[in-house]
């Protein structure tokens, strides 16, 4: 039973917002700033997921996002990174070869390399946690719809790449059912063993399924291109997508401005200009796309809104040094820019629930 105020968001509202909250917590080390956007993840995701197979993914992708963390202070253990003088403990040191640069592993290990590893891998889990809550949010099956003609290829092969993590828990779930039901070892090296290899098996085979399937209903195009035309749309497509990369990477990084919004600029145009000729060359079916009301508005404004107001912020705010050690605090702006982020918990209308009743 679904009520009538219940429905599906767009996926593409969906993936803007948890794209432009990574792009926000790519540009900052502040530990306060980078809990408050897990939070603010999280507690979208927890009011607006579904009950869909993908809906349980944000789970798996906090264990990923604890393996980052974990693995970069003790990376940063292993080899150091941060000059400082505040010796925590000391370990046997094991020197290497001239040939590796003279990198000695081991032996004193200061605060200020454990907040530097600290800080760089909470930066790197918190831009994972946003992605798995758009696989948690977004329905990849419905991801192929919004795709522009002259991406079509291209499209079916990131929608299998991203159904496959949240097919990968749902496989861990059935596998482990099937086997509570028959009496298996739910614990232990064994059953990590025995469950390895049927889960990665149906995940891959159930992506493969998802993609003929979308294939044969409805997600299909139609038309003949001349080889001259194809050449010009994937030349326009993938030089502006390229233009793109490199446009968001001189955003980010802020060193060279000739990187930024000018090729960013000129690859949105080249890769629209490759979008619109691709679009009146190829016709394709669509059965019942998915509309783009006013809520998905609200939700990906609300997610351009925090990277917008982030970037503008004083890059000074956004960063904690390691060295010295100093406390964290929360800036005004970067913080309510993060608390935008926490609207489309309301904005975005509640997922149809699938429940017998």
């Amino acid at each position: 039973m679904v009520r009538s105020n219940e429905r599906a968001l767009h996926p593409g509202a969906w993936w803007v917002w948890a794209l432009a909250l990574a792009v926000a917590a790519s540009r900052t080390t502040n530990p306060l700033l980078l809990a408050l956007v897990i939070a603010v993840a999280g507690f979208v995701v927890v009011l607006r997921r579904g009950d869909a197979p993908w809906a349980v993914a944000f789970r798996m992708y906090a264990f990923v996002a604890a393996a980052i963390l974990v693995s970069r202070v003790l990376f940063r253990i292993l080899i150091g990174g941060e000059d400082g003088g505040h010796i925590l403990f000391t370990l046997p040191s094991i020197p290497l070869p001239s040939a590796a640069a003279g990198i000695e592993l081991l032996g004193s290990t200061s605060a200020e390399e454990l907040l530097g590893g600290f800080y760089d891998g909470l930066r790197l889990a918190t831009i994972v946690l946003c992605v798995g809550a758009a696989n948690a949010l977004a329905n990849p099956k419905r991801l192929l719809k919004a795709v522009p003609g002259a991406l079509y290829e291209v499209g079916t092969a990131v929608t299998v790449a991203l159904s496959v993590a949240p097919q990968l828990v749902e496989s861990v779930q059935r596998v482990r059912r099937a086997r509570r039901l028959r009496a298996g070892r739910t614990r232990g090296l064994r059953f990590v063993k025995g469950i390895f290899v049927p889960v990665l098996a149906d995940a891959m085979d159930r992506s493969l399924q998802l993609a003929a399937a979308m294939d044969s209903r409805g997600y299909g195009r139609r038309g003949y291109l001349s080889p001259r035309v194809r050449v010009l749309i994937a030349t326009c497509v993938l030089a502006g997508l390229v233009g793109v990369a490199v446009g968001v990477y001189g955003v980010l990084d802020g060193s060279a401005s000739w990187l930024g919004v000018p090729m960013l600029v000129a690859g949105l145009v080249l890769a629209g200009a490759g979008f619109v000729v691709g679009g009146r060359q190829i016709r394709r079916t669509t059965y019942r796309p998915d509309p783009w009301r006013l809520p998905e508005t609200l939700v990906a404004l609300c997610g351009v809104a925090t990277a917008v107001l982030v970037l503008v912020a004083d890059p000074v705010s956004l960063v904690t040094p390691a060295s010295p050690p100093t406390w964290p605090e929360l800036p005004l702006l970067p913080t309510a820019a993060v608390l935008v982020a926490l609207l489309p918990a309301w904005f975005a209308p509640r997922p149809a629930l699938v429940v017998a009743r």
